[in-house]
């Protein structure tokens, strides 16, 4: 039987599946993992209105993808025990397939609102699984593929709301079929993916065989779900919260919708770089300074003059959103054993998810308590920016989880 034994410490089957087709798996449902959640937010008005949702159902559903994704997440890596990584991620997909087209053919909006839940639940699978799906197939400790799986993961969440409003102008249905393809869309993503858990019998219960209880103890993964957690919340919050931020400054709607498109394009060249920085670094320390820095001048520069130079400080928050693909390459970075990877993941993303889906809704509160948003801003720039900071100091220096729970036995 092959191994690869680049990884210390971890021996592990070559796959039964070529390069292109892992490559191939990756990127679609990268792209996939995102699109139905984000892609709901332009068109939440025109969803109220047809499904007669209240003020409560509509502020449910806005919280509902950090709460699917914490809840799912934390089941993972269990399902991953019983059935394999491969085919655990397979189940996630279809999810994502099945409920999203399900949900635009319904005029309930109980049942709209359960199947979103599925359907976020099936992405929250993927995001803890691939991982370390990616860890136990490279060969590279999985540099190449989280550098796609972070690009992915940044160019479904920036194209969810960047072609919901012009699909709905023109698609079947309006709203139905801009939110409906998405599932259509998955489906590129559930062909590989049922090819390889075909082929990848062999690494069935890859995720489970040694459960580490330990994960809970290792410092750097407290540390790193701190990272994951600030940065999450803070994209939820400027996904949900700077265009009208911007619109109370006095921009229009469209320049608004630009600054976030400058927020989230920005993100695929963190999704491109940071895996790599994060390959060939001894020590990551100025990186997160500078990505806590910039976080904080972004949001100063809000508060001081939102409408004086608006691109300027979209520009900083992006660049300081290079944090969430370095929290999420970090995962299989600082971890040698495709199992430590596993439990890794599904301790520090749910629990992030979970800050993710709290934080815009206290955002919320704060706004419509103090009626503007200095307070908000203020928060913001301070939970951010030192969140960040010294999280990401703790994480920058490549100390091994495997160790810390080794180490705790």
């Amino acid at each position: 039987m092959s191994t690869d034994d680049s990884t210390p410490g971890t021996t592990r089957r070559v796959p039964p599946f070529g390069p292109v087709l892992a490559l191939l798996a990756v990127a679609l449902i990268s792209v996939n993992l995102r699109p139905g959640a984000t892609s709901l937010g332009p068109l939440l008005e025109e969803v109220r209105t047809s499904l007669d949702l209240g003020g409560t159902l509509a502020g449910l559903l806005t919280a509902l993808p950090g709460f699917a994704f914490a809840i799912a997440g934390g089941l993972a890596v269990g399902l991953a025990r019983k059935v394999g990584l491969s085919a655990g991620i397979t189940l996630g997909v279809v999810a994502v397939v099945v409920t999203l087209v399900a949900r635009v053919l319904t005029d309930s909006s109980a049942l709209f609102l359960v199947l979103t839940a599925l359907g976020l639940a099936g992405m929250g699978l993927g995001n803890v699984l691939v991982p370390a799906w990616i860890k136990t197939h490279s060969s590279d400790g999985g540099v190449r593929l989280m550098t796609i799986y972070g690009m992915g993961l940044t160019v479904g969440g920036s194209a969810g709301p960047l072609l919901a409003a012009p699909v709905a102008a023109v698609a079947p249905g309006e709203w139905r079929g801009a939110l409906g393809m998405w599932g259509l869309v998955a489906v590129t993503a559930l062909v590989p993916w049922v090819i390889i858990t075909v082929k990848d019998r062999v690494h069935r219960r890859a995720a489970g065989e040694r459960p580490t209880s330990g994960i809970r103890h290792s410092p750097t993964a407290i540390a790193l779900t701190v990272l994951f957690g600030v940065q999450s919340t803070n994209a939820y919050v400027q996904f949900g919260w700077l265009p009208q931020i911007y619109r109370d400054a006095g921009l229009s709607a469209g320049a608004a919708g630009a600054m976030i498109s400058i927020v989230a394009s920005l993100g695929i060249f963190g999704g491109l770089i940071m895996p790599t920085v994060i390959a060939r670094s001894r020590d990551i320390s100025a990186w997160m300074i500078g990505f806590g820095g910039l976080s904080i001048a972004g949001y100063v520069g809000l508060l001081l003059a939102p409408a004086t130079l608006p691109w300027l400080w979209a520009v900083l928050l992006g660049l300081s959103g290079f944090a969430f693909p370095t929290a999420i390459a970090l995962i299989t970075a600082r971890t040698r054993d495709p199992h430590v990877t596993a439990q890794l993941s599904g301790f520090v993303q749910p629990v992030g998810y979970l800050l993710a889906g709290i934080g815009p809704f206290l955002v919320g509160l704060l706004y419509e308590m103090t009626g503007g948003w200095t307070l908000v801003l203020v928060l913001l720039a301070a939970t951010t920016g030192l969140g960040i900071t010294l999280s990401g100091l703790r994480v920058s220096r490549p100390v091994w989880v495997d160790d810390e729970v080794a180490g705790r036995s």
